[in-house]
């Protein structure tokens, strides 16, 4: 792992260079918050589905972390209950890449270039996410800790060529919930696949959450943290071609806390320490 990498994450971790502004999505008829660098033109951008029983909210430090690298990130408020219409969370992102991309941000100096564009997501949002770029081409794509949708991402993602980053949870690995493996293996472009040490899907989640009283585990601040360097550092080498940042694109790049996962390796023979694989995993828990 090189020096310069590990340096690169502790950077990424704290806020960029820019001031950041909030938006309200709404004003321009959707529910939702956008949060931008405080000027800029032809910027980059991105799109960000929630998760299951929570909301855009639960997103801000993530959200405004990406405007202070220079990367416009807005995130629909709809969806929200307990059956949601994962093709209708799917629409309402391409509803805010139009937003983005057709209307002067900010006090109107803040522009977004129509070929700069990602759909990302977490948990069930990284599905939807999915569904979205099946309907429209973007630049890229990123998954942090998907979940199973319908329809299933899995099943779309072959016809799907763009560049895209998966995160799944080392805590997550025997879940059902969980669709990092599933998704990456299918995908059909070029793809990155990591596994975070030590955090699960839950711990994204900022703030207060319905979830909670389901007994969803807490906010997992260091994890969180990590998340936002990676999500950044591969958006800005995707988006905007930043060679500064090509190990967060590159599959085989040692990243401190990660490990790198070939979604397409034989499976390991059980080594009889208790302890499998991830592709093992996949297997055991969707017979």
């Amino acid at each position: 792992m090189s020096a310069s990498v590990k340096s690169l994450v502790t950077t990424l971790t704290s806020r960029g260079p820019h001031r950041v502004l909030r938006g309200n999505l709404a004003v321009a008829g959707l529910p939702g918050v956008v949060f931008t660098p405080e000027s800029g033109t032809n910027l980059p951008a991105v799109a960000f589905g929630h998760a299951w029983l929570t909301r855009a909210g639960n997103y801000r430090e993530l959200l405004q972390h990406l405007a202070s690298w220079g990367i416009v990130a807005a995130a629909p408020d709809t969806e929200r209950g307990p059956i949601p219409s994962h093709l209708g969370l799917a629409t309402d992102l391409l509803t805010t890449l139009d937003i983005c991309t057709g209307v002067r941000l900010g006090n109107g100096s803040i522009s977004v270039h129509p070929d700069k564009l990602a759909l990302a997501g977490h948990g069930m949002g990284a599905g939807a996410a999915a569904i979205a770029a099946a309907q429209r081409r973007v630049a890229a794509y990123a998954a942090l800790f998907p979940a199973p949708t319908a329809p299933a991402a899995e099943e779309l993602a072959p016809g799907l060529d763009i560049p895209a980053f998966v995160l799944g949870g080392e805590v997550d690995a025997k879940s059902v919930s969980s669709d990092a493996l599933p998704l990456a293996e299918a995908w059909g472009g070029p793809l990155v696949l990591r596994t975070l040490d030590g955090a699960s899907h839950n711990g994204l989640i900022e703030g207060r959450r319905s979830l909670a009283a389901l007994g969803a585990g807490k906010f997992e601040a260091k994890n969180a943290r990590a998340t936002r360097a990676l999500l950044t550092g591969y958006l800005l080498h995707t988006l905007l071609g930043d060679k500064t940042y090509a190990a967060f694109a590159d599959p085989e790049a040692e990243i401190p806390r990660t490990t790198a996962v070939d979604p397409h390796a034989p499976v390991e023979p059980d080594s009889g320490k208790g302890k499998i694989g991830l592709r093992q995993i996949s297997q055991l828990v969707r017979r």
